[in-house]
């Protein structure tokens, strides 16, 4: 087999990363910016949870991989799960050199009226984990070792692209795909990481925006990512498919729920009553979701399926994480229903199905994404935090800011897209479409 330049480059790059890295020396003690507490401020139960819940959140990574896998095509299982698996090795990597620096290094933006709103991370505030510390930061982690709340937040950035796999699985080539992996991690994950979840960040300081676990910086950002991949890389030339493996969906949706507690109720960042809160809502928005979803297409004469189930159950757990912690455990169960009743009716939209989005990506999670952020909105408790509990300005603050996200996700991966396929053309060729993606990329084939 020909080894092309785009592999000998990506070897090349690899090697410069692991040598590099014997170059730093990094000090794990507090650096003297009076942005980080001493040791006494370590509570030893929030880092038994913590270390937990990053656990949990890893799972979600495989389990996805288990739940996409099982709905494509039986040419296309293995590097539909590939796909998603790899994520782990590539993102983390990022995360190390540069990524969590971008998301949560100092503040690069703007000022109004003397208040600074940041935009993206200074990326050599925290360059190959240099001055993440043992200690705890007094603004983004209190209780817990900094170097832990790092490790933490990296498993969400693995796992948003991908989600975004399955709006285009069976037709990417996956050297295309590993290349705006990074792109998209780098210039639409990272800013929005730092907008909404940064002391500093202009979502988060300036619009108010709360987003608990994810459902902004994660969700949002694949559905519409997915919508604006499977615009770009067109149809697939036999569209119409069987599921391969429903077992694996069900699997798969059993490790994304378990995984997701740790998505959730991690968040709280410590082993309090939000984490019990967020731990609740989670599990109930998304048995009501499930049940709502099954429920909706027998309404509309379609039969209770394991693939219908599995699908509500996620658009639950989608659509709770913005607000998990913020809203009460009864307000979950309608945000469950309403959800699932919303994305039932996209993932059916005729309009909507003639773009191939192979396993509705935008249908559930960037559907479910802006049902969070809206519900959100509407429920979330707290002074000024929701439109029932600080008025109508706070709700348009939000509305504003998910019109902003949208614009921003959705119309810079469709740039990211194009960039990619002028620098690697992103679609396969026809004759390995039709052979599969997993004989075609990868040399490899299931037996079943």
């Amino acid at each position: 087999m020909k080894v092309g330049l785009k592999w000998i480059v990506s070897f090349i790059i690899i090697s410069l990363v692991a040598v590099g890295g014997l170059f730093w020396r990094p000090d794990f003690t507090a650096p003297n910016t009076g942005d980080f507490l001493g040791e006494s401020a370590v509570v030893g139960s929030d880092v038994a949870w913590i270390l937990a819940a990053a656990g949990l959140v890893l799972l979600m990574t495989p389990g996805l991989s288990f739940f996409y896998g099982g709905m494509v095509g039986k040419k296309n299982v293995i590097s539909t799960m590939l796909q998603s698996f790899i994520s782990l090795g590539v993102i983390s990597i990022l995360w190390i050199v540069v990524g969590f620096s971008l998301s949560f290094g100092d503040s690069i933006g703007f000022e109004i009226d003397g208040e600074h709103y940041g935009i993206i991370g200074n990326p050599f505030t925290y360059m190959f984990f240099n001055n993440v510390s043992l200690y705890p930061h007094k603004d983004m982690a209190s209780t817990i070792p900094f170097v832990l709340f790092a490790l933490f937040q990296m498993k969400f950035a693995v796992i948003t692209p991908a989600l975004i796999t399955g709006s285009f699985a069976e037709r990417v080539r996956f050297i295309s795909y590993l290349l705006f992996m990074i792109l998209f991690s780098l210039l639409i994950y990272t800013p929005l990481c730092h907008m909404v979840w940064h002391p500093e960040g202009l979502l988060n300081k300036f619009f108010g925006v709360k987003d608990f676990a994810g459902g902004t910086v994660v969700h949002m950002s694949a559905g519409f990512a997915a919508l604006a991949g499977a615009i770009v890389l067109g149809n697939r030339k036999n569209p119409h498919h069987e599921p391969s493996n429903i077992p694996y969906v069900i699997l798969g949706t059993g490790m994304l729920w378990f995984g997701w507690f740790g998505f959730n109720a991690g968040s709280a960042l410590s082993a309090n009553a939000t984490a019990a809160v967020a731990f609740g809502t989670t599990t109930i928005a998304s048995a009501s979701a499930m049940m709502t979803y099954i429920f909706f297409d027998r309404l509309n004469c379609r039969p209770v399926s394991a693939l219908g189930a599995c699908i509500g159950a996620v658009v639950g757990l989608v659509a709770i994480t913005p607000g998990c912690g913020f809203v009460s455990i009864q307000e979950s169960i309608f945000i469950g229903f309403i959800s699932a009743i919303v994305s039932n009716l996209m993932v059916n939209w005729k309009a909507l199905k003639r773009i191939d989005d192979t396993l509705d990506v935008f249908a559930c999670h960037g559907v479910g994404g802006i049902m969070g952020m809206i519900l959100t909105a509407i429920f979330a408790h707290g002074e000024n935090a929701s439109l029932l509990h600080g008025g109508i300005g706070v709700f348009a603050h939000h509305m504003i800011a998910l019109l902003l996200v949208s614009v921003f996700t959705f119309f810079g991966s469709l740039l990211l897209y194009k960039i990619t396929n002028r620098m690697i053309t992103l679609r396969v060729k026809e004759e390995s479409e039709e052979m599969g993606l997993d004989r075609s990329q990868h040399g490899e084939s299931l037996k079943w």
